[in-house]
């Protein structure tokens, strides 16, 4: 199982760089929606839709997506900026208040209405953030430093778990997370923000260390976050990953799942950064 991540997490690390770099941003535009789209699928299954349902609620997320973009293609920057806080907003209120209740409470929601506006919550917000973090300045390093971010913390905390893991989490949710997994994330964020930080003069430019990285270590609580709220979707469905799209890993939302709970709010910060 090892070989077969290693192995599909190098080719899409590959082939996701190549796009960062090199897609212009039309060709970026349409690989995210083509991604949303495929997370979308994968919320029907897991929100448990029934068939017709589950098509109903794909065709709307491609409206909401395509009605999105052709937004930012047709109006001014200040519009574009009121529709991104809104949309972002709504995502730091699931990930900041909704998700901690939820977690906590261990609630099972079924209703199908409910889960389709999460999955919108979800997915929407993730996809605008990987558009205005990649044109970001300097771009497209903003949006590869906090995706960087996240696949430290996961190895980190995958392999410290596995030497170290004593303490569990979360075991009603995830039982093979557990606070050493979470204190290597810490231990692998604070090395990376660090290197990160001293080679390089974009970052050093822009953030202080301490702040730099005291804003990383949220970001893995954010991370931790996404990946239990994932986990606490698929055992209420009843099943082990999202999809199998991905050969060792599953679907594309057990790939990112964190990314979900981080890219938005990293978005939101940049966005009110650059408003003050």
């Amino acid at each position: 199982m090892l070989k077969s991540r290693v192995i599909t997490a190098v080719i899409m690390l590959v082939l996701l760089l190549a796009a960062l770099f090199y897609l212009p941003p039309l060709g970026w535009s349409v690989l995210v929606l083509v991604m949303v789209m495929q997370g979308t699928a994968e919320w029907t299954h897991l929100a448990e839709l029934s068939s017709r349902n589950a098509k109903i609620y794909w065709a709307i997320t491609l409206v909401f997506m395509l009605a999105l973009l052709a937004w930012d293609a047709n109006n001014s920057a200040q519009q574009q900026l009121t529709t991104h806080l809104l949309v972002y907003l709504f995502s730091a209120v699931l990930w900041l208040v909704v998700v901690p209740a939820w977690l906590m409470l261990g609630l099972k929601v079924k209703q199908p209405v409910l889960m389709a506006c999460v999955g919108w919550m979800v997915l929407i917000p993730t996809g605008l953030a990987m558009i205005d973090l990649r044109e970001a300045a300097p771009s497209p390093w903003v949006l590869l430093f906090v995706m960087g971010l996240v696949w430290i913390a996961d190895s980190a905390a995958y392999f410290a778990g596995r030497k170290f893991g004593k303490t569990k989490l979360a075991p009603s949710i995830s039982p093979g997370k557990t606070w050493e997994g979470v204190a290597g994330a810490m231990l692998g964020v604070s090395i990376y923000v660090a290197l990160v930080w001293t080679f390089s003069a974009e970052f050093s430019r822009l953030q202080m260390l301490p702040a730099l990285m005291i804003t990383a270590w949220w970001w893995v609580v954010l991370a931790v976050m996404g990946d239990l709220f994932e986990s606490a979707i698929k055992r209420q469905a009843g099943v082990k990953d999202s999809g199998t799209l991905l050969p060792g890993h599953g679907g594309l939302l057990d790939r990112i799942d964190a990314l979900t709970s981080t890219l938005p709010l990293a978005a939101l910060a940049l966005l009110l950064q650059g408003i003050n």
